[in-house]
This record gives C-alpha cells, structure tokens and sequence, in this order.
C-alpha cells in the first residue's frame, strides 16, 4: 500500500540554499520534511558575520536570475517581495586593467556602447554580434536543460537530438575560443572570458556553453538583497518554517544508514537515528559519499570526472575610508589572464598576478559599514586543496599581501593603513566550514574533457530514495542554479513515486 505523502518523512540534509528550495517544495506537495543543519544557521555558503559595526556577506555577492527564487514562493502561493526586498544594480561591475584603462559594463545599451567606445571603434559591433550567440546559447539550455531538469548528455541528446545538440551549445569549442570568434580587443575578451567566475572554472577548460552567462546577466539583470545578501537565505528560513518544515541547527548527520537498495535513516553525531522514507542530500556529492555512505575508493574514484571547482582566498576588509573610484561589483585583471588560470587549474599553485573581483556593498546599502567607511571583500580564485601539495596558512598569507600590492598599485591608495576589521578564509576554512570538496566554492568544475560541462546526476546510482541538490549536481553552481536544483529534485521524486 502506498503511503500518503503527508506521512512519508523526508529529511533534507544540509540548510543550504539548495536543501531550503528541497525542503519547500517537498512540503508545498504535502511531504512531512525535516531539515538538519550542521551549523548554527541556515544558507549554507550564503553566510553572514557581523563584526565591529561591518556586516560581511561571507559567501555569494551577486544575485542573479530573480524569477527562479519568485517560483519558489510562488509555488507556495506567496510573494517573494513580502519576505525579501532587491534592488538593480548599476552598473552591473566596473573593469580595472593595470594600463589604467577603466569601464563598465551596464544594462542600458546607449551608456554600454558609450563605455565600448573607450576601448575601440569596433568593439562596439563585435560586442553586439557576441551578444546574439550569448543569447541563442542560453534560449536553449533555458528550453530543456533547466527547464526539464535534463541531467546528464545522455538526457541532452534525447532531448534535443545529437545535431541540434552539436549547433545549439557549440559542443566542439571552449569558451575562451567561443569569446574570440567575435571580439577582437583583448581587454573584452578578458571581461567576456571572466564571467566564467559563476562557476569557478576556467573559460580555457570550460565549453562555449558557458557563454550563455552574460545573456543570463543581460537579460535578468544583476540585483542585491537590500540589508545584506544573507537577507534572502532569512527569507527561504521563514518560508519554510510557515510551510511546516522542520529545521534543525547545530544537528550534524554523521551518515546514512541503508537497507538493501534504498536509504532507511540517518545517523546524528549524538547518536540519534532519524528515520526517513526520501532523503535529499545538500551535501556535495563526492564528501557525502565519503562521509554519509561510507563508499569506497574505488566507487569514489568513478566520479573523478565531477573534479572540485576553484576555491578563494575570500577577504573581508573594513576599511576606514571610502574609495569613489570603486563600483559595487569590480573586476582588477591580471596582465596575464592566461597565466592566471593555468596556475590555479593546472600548475596547482598561487597565481603571481590573480584577476581579483571586488564588491563595495557600501555603494549601495551604506548600513553595512560605519558612516564614513566602506567594506572591500576580495576574491580572487585560487586552487582547490591538494592533498598531495599541501599549502600552509603562511603560503596563503603570503598571496595575501601580493593581493593587496595589486590592489594598492591599481589605485587603491594606503589600504593596508586603512583597514580596521579583517576576516579572511582560506580553502582550509571554506572545507572545514561546509565540507565541500578539498575546500571548493562552487561545486563542480566546468571542463569539456572532464565533464562536458555536466554536474554530477541528482539521483543517487545505488540507493532508490537518495537525491542530490546543491552546486555538484545539474543544473550547477550558484545562488539560482542550486535553488532551481531544489526544486528538480522535487520534480524528480514526484516522477519517482507516480512509477
């Protein structure tokens, strides 16, 4: 006999933004769910500190793709804006390079082809021409792949048929040599090149696919949570909460235990079983099969090809000054962008001249800082954790300072003097915090000899009742990739049970 859905016990491991958009959709479809978070607040890598008067957003900086998160409420018959406020940013983010050149990019077409015209007289119309293919690329993965919640090349070629596979994501080349076939003016292939910064990858790895990006940015626009990014991660809590999910903090699931081909409970570090019909893990697939399933190495080694991304050296900086210079989000390249990331992906050590993305939060919500102060969280990508060269906490002070030479040489006068409040995470904190793969910040890479571009599927290959969200599995990293990840899930497991 079937049991009703209102009986069957869901728990959703992990609080991140993945596991809150599992829980509430699971409980919009009648499903009792449980939500057990290891850390003392929900939003996973959409983290909060609040320190000496600055609040520091720790994880994610930009909001993108606003109507995924509005399905979200609105599958439970709210409105997002009753719960969270977001504003436009613009410009969307201003570019540095070290000759002194300085643009933006911006939504408004007349002032993007007034900041082009800084750089050439043909960027303008190679721009546009890019433009068109960003915008095909990401027409058709919005079609089937987040649409249908496709989940892997197999579920691809069914859907869209092998040749119209091979035209519509320009399967055969990279991004970089997607970015090139239309810009000419090396300092916007840099910039075009760089939006690969959403998935941590690199776009000389990455497939052209990945230039559906800045049609994504362009077309929906670049937002921030008014009171702080952690504001949104709140807002999914309360949601829930009202939707009758249970949330657990400080509740720290130590594994899975099994029955034959399906899931039967989990296990919590204080000894306590919680039994489960459905689990959903927000736990990275490779360390949940290391840590929840107990798998082996060799059943862990076949999932080599769902490598780790990136991880940062992730600085908060409360500073004693402003810096008009700055825009809200900031890009400061390398003069050897290629260099950059052949240390990070495939040298495996600090970058002498990292690309640096910096966020100015104070430009539009002055509440996060003291009056007279501003906050510059920088990030530049860096290696994953390699476990065969290991690098010290003194390897990363070092690359410290180098960040803040460049910094301070590209404009940023006296900041070392300025700063009065400092957290910086290393990959060694990130993976101790959130136990994501050797310390990686967005999940899986994107590469298309590893992986084509394909996250790890959100079924579990063994267990019947084992599902996946979060920035490892399809559709991928970031804020709107894990939600919608969320809520494939439950579209997978409605699927599942109606068989």
């Amino acid at each position: 006999m079937n049991i009703p859905k209102s009986q069957k016990r869901v728990v959703v491991i992990g609080a991140g933004l993945g596991g809150l958009s599992a829980a509430i959709s699971l409980a919009c479809e009648g499903f009792a769910v449980q939500l057990l978070e290891k850390n003392g607040q929900v939003g996973g890598k959409l983290n909060v500190l609040r320190k000496e008067g600055f609040t520091f957003d720790l994880g994610p900086s930009i909001l993108t793709m606003p109507h995924i998160f509005r399905r979200l409420f609105e599958q439970a018959g709210r409105n997002m804006e009753d719960y969270v406020a977001i504003q436009a940013v613009e410009p969307h983010w201003r570019n540095f390079f070290a000759d002194g050149t300085v643009f933006d990019l911006t939504p408004e077409p007349v002032t993007m082809r007034r900041e082009l015209q800084k750089l050439d007289d043909k960027s303008t119309a190679e721009f546009e021409r890019f433009m068109a293919y960003s915008r095909r690329l990401g027409r058709a993965v919005e079609k089937g792949y987040f649409a249908k919640g496709l989940d892997g090349l197999g579920e691809l070629l069914g859907h869209y048929g092998v040749l119209s596979s091979l035209w519509d994501f320009d399967v055969l080349r990279s991004m970089d040599q997607g970015v090139r076939r239309f810009i000419s003016n090396p300092k916007l292939v840099d910039v075009l090149n760089y939006f690969i910064k959403y998935v941590g990858s690199s776009p000389y790895d990455a497939p052209a696919l990945m230039n559906l990006l800045p049609y994504i940015q362009f077309e929906y626009g670049l937002w921030y949570v008014k009171g702080g990014m952690y504001g949104l991660a709140q807002a999914m809590q309360r949601l829930a909460r009202e939707l009758g999910v249970e949330i657990r903090l400080n509740c720290e699931v130590e594994r899975v235990d099994l029955k034959g081909d399906r899931a039967a409970a989990v296990c919590l570090r204080d000894g306590e079983v919680v039994p489960a019909d459905i689990i959903v893990s927000n736990m990275e697939v490779i360390p949940a099969a290391r840590r929840l399933l107990q798998r082996s190495e060799q059943e862990i080694k076949a999932l080599r090809r769902f490598a780790p991304s990136c991880s940062g050296l992730v600085m908060h900086l409360g500073v004693k000054r402003i810096y008009p210079q700055l825009a809200h989000h900031n890009f400061f390249y390398s003069e050897h962008p290629k260099r950059h990331f052949e240390a990070a992906f495939h040298q495996h050590r600090l970058s002498d001249d990292p690309t640096l993305y910096v966020v100015a939060p104070v430009k539009s919500d002055p509440g996060q800082a003291p009056e007279g102060c501003e906050i510059i969280k920088v990030l530049p990508h860096i290696l994953h954790l390699d476990p065969d060269r290991p690098l010290r906490r003194e390897d990363y002070l070092a690359f410290r300072e180098r960040v803040l030479d460049k910094l301070e040489n590209m404009g940023l006068s006296d900041l070392r003097q300025q700063i009065v409040c400092e957290e910086t995470w290393t990959p060694l904190d990130i993976e101790s915090h959130y136990y994501s793969n050797q310390g990686a910040i967005y999940g899986v890479v994107s590469d298309r000899f590893k992986n084509l571009g394909f996250k790890a599927p959100q079924r579990d290959r063994q267990l019947r009742n084992l599902y996946y969200v979060g920035g490892s599995v399809n559709p991928g990293g970031g804020m709107p990739m894990v939600t919608l990840s969320g809520m494939l899930a439950r579209d997978k497991i409605l699927a599942d049970l109606a068989r």
